[in-house]
């Protein structure tokens, strides 16, 4: 499950640094190839919520292997595609099959796993997330430069084929809810988060600005249609019900704001080392990769750290550290020490690694099985959403800060940069006052940290 998440997280950023080179194979401009970063994400997106009523209807093991295959088919028809629309094509069925992958994969994960070891499984589960994009534009531009612009997705097929193969004779078919499909629950909820993940990719764009606002706008008015009607049918495609569980609200309403601000570091700091900085591509991802290498280090120790400090300090300790890592990037310069500028990023990439494992396992602990489907389609829904607003408002700010520059005589090269990282710390302020409000003792199972009783205080 964690190697077909980190291949679905992967394609969704890798084109970045290839995007010259395949504008130049397809005789188009760089800024259109684009388009199949966009209809990638849209894509992913806009078929989520419809992953869990197939895995009822069909089965989850089959759905699950059947969106691997879609998958790999897509990337084969990707790296054959000799003009754009081939290639926007093929992205647009890459997203269809990870779109699948990643609610019912999860649920197939959730449905086997006891409670104790939520956390262990949750942890193999979440580096996906947390890898892909930091590691997609050092190796995109790695293949496109040792090789050519195909093997990003060719190397998709030899991982699809083994994550098929181990699939089919690992896997065991999960008992899920059979309910009949809600069309109007299906089309409102569509239309939602089209317009949404369409008109954030859209809006950052100085030329589609308005046609972003116009999907944005659709996507609200949509979403309050949507709202209103699955909260008073009787077999709702996504039950909203579940965000009346505490824990699962929390880690949906500030964690969404975290995500969002962790999804966006990636897309900021290779802008800073090469923009600010004036780096190479190649250097900027060296740097970036401390990221990686921060949140690998520290994956041994998140579960310890849950199980011995509980969600609640974890979560304050993970959220406020990452708000002084951002604030600390405002002081970098071109002069900063390699040393230091490293040091910080792996510590950026650790605390990262424990906030996205701390809110993933604490949406899950006190979801009942019977609405764990509605619960994980939610939850991947908004987490794809979070990507795309962290990056759209990433790019939102840059172009601002970079349109007021030149009428401010004291900002630098770097004021743009700075200004977006200041934005970012400041959002992680959201996150931060949910986790104080959580009750001390919050999901304390999960975590194996059992409230102990007034009695056995007094006796301690």
């Amino acid at each position: 499950m964690a190697g077909v998440l980190f291949m679905e997280h992967l394609d969704g950023t890798i084109l970045v640094t290839a995007a010259p080179r395949i504008a130049a194979d397809l005789g188009v401009g760089s800024a259109e190839i684009g388009l199949a970063m966009t209809v990638y994400l849209v894509t992913v997106a806009t078929f989520i919520p419809v992953g869990g009523w197939l895995a009822g209807r069909f089965g989850a093991r089959r759905v699950f292997c059947a969106s691997i295959a879609v998958f790999t088919l897509a990337s084969v028809l990707c790296a054959a595609s000799t003009s754009l629309p081939a290639l926007v094509a093929g992205r647009a069925l890459q997203g269809l099959g990870g779109a699948l992958m990643v609610p019912v994969g999860q649920l197939l994960v959730l449905r086997a796993t006891d409670r104790r070891d939520l956390l262990r499984a949750i942890a193999w589960i979440t580096w996906p997330a947390l890898l892909a994009p930091v590691l997609a534009p050092l190796l995109g531009g790695l293949l496109t430069s040792w090789a050519s612009w195909h093997w990003i997705f060719l190397v998709n097929v030899p991982v699809g084929a083994v994550a098929l193969v181990a699939a089919l004779r690992l896997v065991r078919d999960v008992e899920t809810e059979r309910r009949p499909l809600d069309a109007p629950g299906l089309l409102w909820t569509t239309v939602t988060v089209f317009g949404l993940v369409a008109g954030l990719q859209l809006v950052a764009d100085p030329g589609w600005a308005p046609a972003g606002a116009g999907l944005l706008c659709a996507a609200a008015l949509s979403g309050v249609a949507a709202v209103r009607w699955l909260l008073r049918s009787a077999h709702p495609l996504l039950d909203l019900r579940v965000y009346r569980i505490a824990g699962y609200r929390a880690a949906n309403s500030g964690g969404l704001v975290y995500r969002a601000v962790v999804s966006s570091v990636p897309f900021l700091l290779p802008l800073l080392f090469q923009d600010g900085f004036g780096r190479s591509p190649v250097e900027s991802g060296l740097l970036v990769t401390a990221v990686f290498l921060g949140n690998v280090g520290i994956k041994p120790a998140t579960t310890p750290l849950l199980r011995r400090f509980g969600f609640r300090p974890v979560l304050l300790g993970s959220v406020a550290g990452g708000a002084a890592c951002l604030a600390a990037f405002l002081l970098l310069a071109p002069a900063t020490p390699l040393w230091l500028v490293t040091a910080l990023l792996l510590l950026s990439g650790a605390l990262r690694s424990v906030g996205f494992t701390a809110y993933n396992s604490l949406q899950f602990a006190d979801v009942e099985p019977g609405r764990l489907s509605s619960a994980n389609t939610l939850s991947a829904t908004g987490a794809q959403l979070a990507t795309g607003l962290g990056i759209a408002v990433g790019a939102l700010v840059l172009q601002l800060a970079a349109s007021a520059a030149p009428a401010l005589p004291s900002a630098g090269d770097l004021f743009p940069h700075r200004v977006a990282f200041a934005v970012m710390a400041v959002l992680l302020l959201a996150p931060l006052l949910g986790a104080l409000r959580l009750p001390p003792g919050t999901a304390a199972h999960v975590a194996g940290r059992l409230p102990r009783t007034a009695a056995s205080r007094r006796a301690g």
